[in-house]
């Protein structure tokens, strides 16, 4: 990939301030893993998503989408192409009455604090999930009971052609950590939430319940992608890994947590490797106690040896 001509041409149509080169991906992602990536794009606008789509499409550059990176494995070589960050840059947000508008860089747990101070209620379950907007559409993230399916409207996204279209509920085509944003390669922009009126105090002690469930239940002081694996029909992930003997079982610097089993977890300087080796040891001895297939809820981008 010649990264100069690149870099030249994305500088046409986008704040340099908003390009980094050889950016190390363990600093985006809550893992704390991964190497460096070729070119990473912060736009703040729709036209500098535009513009970065149009110049990888032309030079035949490989991108990846991210938001906050909470559910991401990145290669300890890194990532020969390109990252589209949808964060901080690009998290304006409007609140009208019972709706809220809001771009997808914004944080769930900002996002959760705005509806709480505007006395909103049915966004409490995402309160606690350390992601983005965007992120949380596209894999309809939920938790406690709730999804995003159940709060958003519609949202406005952009193909990879640059064609900015919007899609509502149902055209979103959520399902349980999907949605057709995922199955499309659409980058999430806008989103449009209604929500419901509710009682100040009342919201207020449904969001402390739930940060004290997860902070006694879930390994949130060590770095994670959250729940490792993704709900098999019928069963709990953490209780067939625990059953299996496996809380604690250490690869590497990769641990399954031995708090909640469903989580692994970055106890001494894991590299990708470690942690893909401890998913698969975990899925094999899963599979061959129980006959259940676990698939992973985490991304994996880049090659992992």
């Amino acid at each position: 990939m010649h990264i100069k001509g690149i870099y030249d041409r994305l500088i046409e149509g986008i704040d340099k301030d908003n390009i980094r080169e050889n950016e190390i991906m363990s600093k985006h992602t809550s893992f704390k893993i991964g190497g460096p990536v070729d070119l990473m794009i912060l736009p703040k606008s729709v036209g500098e998503v535009k513009h970065a789509l149009k110049v990888f499409n032309e030079e035949e550059v490989k991108y990846y989408i991210i938001g906050n990176g909470s559910n991401l494995l990145v290669a300890d070589k890194g990532i020969r192409g390109a990252i589209i960050k949808i964060g901080g840059n690009f998290n304006k947000v409007d609140v009208e009455d019972e709706k809220i508008t809001a771009q997808a860089g914004v944080l769930l747990s900002n996002l959760a604090n705005l509806a709480l101070k505007n006395s909103l209620k049915t966004f409490e379950f995402a309160s606690g999930i350390p992601g983005t907007l965007g992120g949380a559409v596209t894999m309809n993230a939920g938790a406690y009971g709730g999804e995003m399916k159940d709060v958003v409207t519609g949202a406005s996204v952009i193909d990879k052609f640059g064609n900015v279209v919007y899609l509502n509920n149902e055209e979103l085509g959520f399902e349980y950590r999907n949605s057709n944003v995922q199955r499309e390669g659409y980058i999430v922009l806008e989103v449009d939430i209604k929500l419901e009126k509710g009682n100040y105090e009342e919201i207020k002690n449904i969001i402390k319940e739930l940060t004290k469930k997860r902070t006694t239940k879930q390994p949130l002081s060590l770095p994670s992608a959250g729940s490792t694996f993704k709900r098999p029909p019928d069963h709990f992930a953490g209780k067939l890994i625990q059953d299996a003997g496996l809380k604690g079982v250490k690869v590497g610097g990769a641990q399954v947590s031995e708090l909640h089993s469903g989580f692994i977890v970055n106890v001494d300087n894991a590299t990708a490797k470690d942690v893909l080796d401890l998913i698969r040891l975990v899925q094999k001895t899963v599979k061959d106690k129980f006959g259940v297939c676990l698939n992973p809820e985490v991304k994996i981008i880049g090659e992992i040896e």
